[in-house]
């Protein structure tokens, strides 16, 4: 092996996120990156969300986002910061709350993160995400093997759970469900009532949250 790789943007996997034209590209899952994570997301018109409103609290990353085409505005803890193509925004806090929209159509912004001093185990969230978007039972597979990610246990019995009844396990279903609500009954029960992911368990799901 040469030790190095390249890919194009216009050659990554590209997924939709909600209905609003936003497109995630897992550039970590292709390129196998373990000492951080890196994502690019593109924007297919003006005012979409290129960086959703969040923050890094739960994970402790900090994060660099790099603004590759087009033009954005970041709102930065209620600041807004003008954010032309070549900008990178660095937010060493993971208190900040932030996000982007893009101001030209096609904007895309590559964001890069990880915690400091910690050494990088990539979340389940991208497992989860990319899942969903294949058949049945190759999402169930990717989902059950989960190689090299950190898993949140009730996040991930949860999903596991979601990701069987999509592919018509339905009593491996209801048991992952069983053990995720074991987890954390109040927040599983208050999630599950109107996932209608669950809804061909949902007899079951009633049974087990009462």
């Amino acid at each position: 092996m040469a030790g190095w790789e390249t890919v194009r943007f216009d050659d990554l996997e590209s997924f939709p996120v909600g209905d609003d034209g936003l497109q995630w590209h897992p550039i970590r899952m292709r390129l196998g990156i373990g000492a951080f994570g890196m994502n690019a997301y593109t924007s297919e018109h003006v005012g979409g969300e290129v960086v959703e409103d969040h923050t890094e609290e739960t994970y402790g990353h900090e994060e660099a986002y790099i603004v590759v085409s087009g033009h954005a505005t970041f709102t930065l803890g209620g600041e807004e910061l003008d954010a032309p193509a070549g900008t990178i925004v660095f937010i060493s806090d993971p208190a900040v709350r932030r996000s982007a929209v893009a101001l030209e159509d096609g904007t895309r912004v590559l964001a890069v993160g990880g915690k400091r001093g910690e050494a990088f185990e990539p979340s389940a969230w991208e497992l989860f995400f990319r899942a969903k978007h294949f058949p049945p039972e190759e999402a169930l597979a990717l989902i059950e093997a989960a190689d090299g990610y950190k898993v949140d246990e009730l996040g991930y019995r949860y999903n596991l759970a979601v990701a069987r009844v999509r592919a018509g396990r339905r009593a491996e279903a209801v048991e992952a469900f069983r053990q995720a609500y074991e987890l954390d009954p109040e927040r599983v029960a208050g999630h599950a009532a109107t996932d209608a992911r669950l809804d061909p368990i949902r007899d079951e799901v009633s049974a087990i949250t009462g």
